[in-house]
């Protein structure tokens, strides 16, 4: 059993847009982010990636699902052509690195898409990694934190994307043990309140 809380209607939020993430699909991208974290070197950022799969339910998204894919950043023309021509003079050399950035792969788009219409669900969005890369990168990232804000170079993935919900999910460790935060932000930047289901222990 599983319970969202919603803003009593005094407060007048009652009808204000959300993102509902099963706690299901947030464990999900959580233990594949922990594996890409445990990679991570100053040369390889290790990105993690995946797609929110649910349904729009009155003025609120309701992730149902998460779906991941193969990163093509490398191999689909056109991802390479992006980065070479507007990406990287936009951005700086740093995203000439392969595993700077993410590409979903056309054909894992397409099966993602139909696993949506096989359940009568939609892709509503994304949800990635930042790490603490200023903590782990070269000394030339040290001066960048980095949190669960997007950065520039997502507001122009969220902008092109056109999708509705992208959710940013930050991640360090410290004193041995991994902590996160989430925000969840619209194709425009503007940030959507964000729930995760929690479960409600038997009575004893």
């Amino acid at each position: 059993m599983s319970i969202v809380l919603e803003v009593a209607p005094e407060y007048g939020l009652l009808d204000q847009s959300a993102v509902l993430l099963s706690e299901r699909s947030l464990h999900d991208f959580l233990s594949a982010a922990k594996t890409e974290y445990a990679a991570i070197t100053a040369d390889e950022p290790r990105p993690c990636f995946a797609v929110l799969i649910g349904r729009s339910s009155g003025s609120s998204y309701v992730v149902e699902e998460i779906a991941f894919g193969r990163n093509a950043r490398c191999t689909t023309p056109a991802a390479t052509e992006e980065f070479s021509a507007a990406i990287v003079p936009r951005f700086g050399s740093a995203y000439e690195n392969p595993v700077r950035a993410w590409w979903l792969d056309p054909a894992d788009l397409l099966r993602i898409s139909r696993q949506a219409d096989e359940m009568d669900a939609e892709i509503l969005g994304s949800i990635h990694l930042h790490p603490d890369w200023h903590r782990l990168g070269p000394e030339s990232e040290r001066c960048r934190p980095l949190s669960e804000h997007p950065t520039p170079m997502d507001e122009y993935v969220f902008g092109n994307s056109g999708w509705p919900v992208n959710v940013v999910c930050y991640l360090e460790r410290r004193h041995g043990a991994f902590y996160y935060t989430l925000a969840a932000w619209s194709a425009a930047c503007e940030p959507i309140p964000l729930r995760v289901s929690a479960p409600i222990p038997e009575p004893r």
